[in-house]
């Protein structure tokens, strides 16, 4: 009894998408193929009568076999880091000439950094924090576009005409004669002065964005030389990866902090038609 229940759990957790997977298999494919050739040629039933038996059978086992379910998570997970890598370079392309050059320089340097350490050091794998240069790079990427789209966004924005209409907005209000004049020139103030302040929290954040680019740059320049001139392998080990994974996870918290700010300007360029300045998904 305990043995069927915990069965019976196990179904309860059956995942929809193990399934899925399990009757795309070729093996299941070609095995219904067969049962249904021999029905053919038999002239029978039975081999489908069989095929349809084997076929509960292998839906209700196989989805729930954990060597399985890890298959289809690797399988899965693959397909994912495929697709990123396809969106990736797909993004490298919208690039100017400028920065595809940056973007395929770090590149080249990264690579020359991993295959000059298994030159120089004989060894047949990389070290872990090596391997993040991988990621490193993919940061770079990720945040070039991060910084030339605000860059963008910034060139997009005339503030002296908002700065005209905050001080046009003051006047109106002040010489506002009735209380409901006053109340809707004032919350046009502050409106105003929002804006002028997410204008400022944008140019900080592209700022910040620069100055992490430059040191991603710069990390791997001096990795290129340490690995030239590294006496052994330890030595490797002892330089700091970790510091720029934090400052890099630092942006990118400063970024999400900063991306509703970004989101109204999207809103002020769809609003202008000012399309070529949107993220592609939001145009």
């Amino acid at each position: 009894m305990a043995d069927l229940a915990h069965y019976q759990r196990d179904l309860q957790k059956f995942n929809t998408s193990y399934l899925k997977e399990a009757v795309k298999e070729p093996i299941n494919f070609w095995g219904l193929a067969g049962f249904a050739v021999a029905a053919a040629y038999s002239f029978s039933v039975i081999p489908l009568l069989i095929a349809i038996i084997a076929e509960i059978a292998y839906v209700m086992v196989v989805p729930n076999i954990p060597s399985y379910r890890a298959l289809v998570q690797n399988r899965e997970k693959q397909r994912l880091l495929k697709a990123a890598h396809a969106a990736r370079e797909k993004l490298i392309k919208s690039f100017t000439p400028r920065e595809r050059e940056a973007v395929e320089y770090l590149r080249w340097l990264k690579e020359k950094i991993q295959d000059n350490y298994r030159k120089f050091t004989g060894a047949s794998s990389l070290p872990s924090n090596l391997k993040l240069l991988d990621q490193r790079w993919e940061d770079f990427v990720d945040l070039l576009d991060v910084y030339r789209r605000r860059k963008q966004h910034l060139k997009s924005i005339n503030r002296q005409a908002v700065h005209n209409q905050l001080s046009q907005a003051y006047r109106a209000a002040e010489s506002a004669t009735d209380e409901k004049t006053k109340r809707i020139q004032q919350t046009n103030v502050e409106i105003l002065k929002r804006r002028i302040a997410s204008f400022d929290e944008i140019e900080r954040s592209v700022k910040l964005v620069e100055g992490q680019l430059q040191s991603i740059e710069n990390f791997f320049s001096y990795l290129n030389d340490e690995i030239v001139t590294m006496s052994t392998p330890e030595k490797f080990s002892l330089l700091d990866f970790e510091q720029l994974s934090d400052s890099i996870a630092m942006t990118k918290q400063m970024l999400d902090a900063t991306a509703d700010d970004v989101g109204q300007l999207d809103a002020y360029n769809r609003e202008m038609g000012n399309y070529q300045l949107l993220p592609e998904g939001n145009r």
